[in-house]
């Protein structure tokens, strides 16, 4: 079982990346925060793995940033209707210790803001993923712990420039890609306005 490449990208696609090792191309089904996050291609990258075989379609990987979205992934997909596309989609608005968070203050809204999740589905999410180890240290379960109840309804910025893109016509994998990647470059504490504005400049590159 593959549980971590190191390597050069060599392509990256809306939903996956190649990962050139040794000159042996893997292909690596990733989140849009994953994909967002990689070096250009040519650039030397280390992708945490997690392995899964299927009658239909054989073996597939999936790749993450982290091992803490890597274990949060797993987790997940112990939950019955959490698939892996879903389970990816919940990691694309929440980061493990935000996911961490939402289960800490039963915030089924902030789980079902991923694509794909009903509020029946993020409601089981948010119910069976309690005492569960969604990430390896401490500090996600300690900030969920002393999470301020004003801070629970601050909406989501990267979900707020997604939706308005959306609105604008463009195809959710899509937007929700240029928004990580304008995220990243902007930084945690843009302004809506200026990340959708970002978004649309990496859109048009």
């Amino acid at each position: 079982m593959i549980g971590r490449l190191r390597g050069v990208v060599a392509e990256v696609g809306e939903e996956e990346a190649l990962i050139d090792v040794g000159g042996v191309g893997y292909v690596v089904r990733c989140g849009a925060r994953t994909l967002s996050r990689l070096p250009e291609v040519g650039g030397e990258t280390v992708v945490h793995v997690e392995t899964i075989w299927g009658e239909q379609t054989g073996q597939v990987l999936y790749g993450f940033g982290s091992r803490d979205e890597r274990r949060a992934f797993v987790t997940l997909k112990t939950i019955q209707g959490v698939g892996p596309k879903a389970a990816l989609a919940v990691l694309d608005v929440l980061a493990p210790a935000e996911l961490a968070s939402a289960v800490a203050r039963d915030d089924k809204a902030a789980v079902a803001r991923a694509s794909g999740v009903g509020p029946k589905l993020a409601q089981r999410i948010v119910l069976e993923l309690k005492g569960k180890p969604i990430t390896e240290g401490p500090v996600a379960a300690f900030q969920a712990s002393n999470y301020a109840p004003e801070q629970a309804v601050k909406p989501s910025v990267s979900g707020e420039a997604v939706a308005a893109l959306m609105g604008l016509g463009v195809a959710e994998p899509n937007a929700r890609r240029v928004v990580e990647a304008a995220l990243a470059r902007l930084g945690d504490d843009a302004a809506v306005p200026a990340l959708i504005k970002a978004a649309l400049q990496e859109l048009g590159r």
